[in-house]
């Protein structure tokens, strides 16, 4: 297969919109998810949806639908996990993952990665930002990961580790740093506050 191959990732429990997924809540006249894949779609050779919760919540997006590996609840780094194993079943050496609840990611986002992680095998690559401080952050769910870290990442896990940005370190990852706007491109869905800005965003 030509291109890379990404997976979207569909977790968190939505506490704090009331407990709908929060890629399936209406932005403008379609799903956040929609928005989501339209973005990646065409930067991808292969897409497919990462979600632990009922396949048939997502029918019409046509997307093959891959679960973590069990015991569940273990956060973004499991998704990873789900998408390194898929990626590299179809023999691909790498995987980009992006977030179901960002729908206005950058439409360069999959040839920056990859374009930085070329000669750089080992490493992960991270995308980031920098806010009106000139503070660079950085947006771990937007990443290009080898997929021959597998085997670490579950090992990691069942150690306990959680957090994206730690274990990614542990293996050296480089920054592709994106400009920032109104919206910024990796702002994310998380409360009916933030949904209600989105559609500010997207009437613009």
């Amino acid at each position: 297969m030509t291109g890379l191959a990404c997976m979207i990732l569909a977790g968190g429990a939505a506490r704090r919109m009331g407990g709908n997924p929060k890629g399936l809540e209406l932005l403008g006249d379609k799903p956040v998810l929609a928005h989501v894949v339209e973005r990646v779609a065409p930067q991808a050779g292969v897409l497919a949806l990462n979600s632990n919760t009922d396949p048939a919540l997502f029918n019409a997006f046509d997307l093959p639908i891959i679960p973590d590996a069990p015991p569940l609840g273990r956060g973004p780094l499991a998704g990873i996990l789900a998408a390194m194993k898929w990626a590299r079943a179809l023999g691909f050496k790498q995987v980009a993952t992006v977030a179901w609840d960002t729908p206005f990611l950058p439409a360069d986002l999959m040839a920056r990665l990859g374009q930085a992680q070329q000669g750089q095998s080992m490493k992960s690559v991270m995308a980031a930002t920098r806010d009106t401080a000139g503070r660079l952050w950085r947006h771990p769910t937007a990443s290009l990961w080898p997929t021959h870290l597998h085997d670490d990442l579950e090992t990691a896990l069942a150690e306990g580790t959680r957090k994206v940005s730690a274990w990614a370190e542990l293996h050296g990852v480089d920054l592709v740093e994106f400009p920032t706007g109104r919206p910024d491109p990796f702002f994310n869905i998380n409360t009916p506050e933030d949904l209600a800005l989105a559609h500010t965003y997207l009437e613009r």
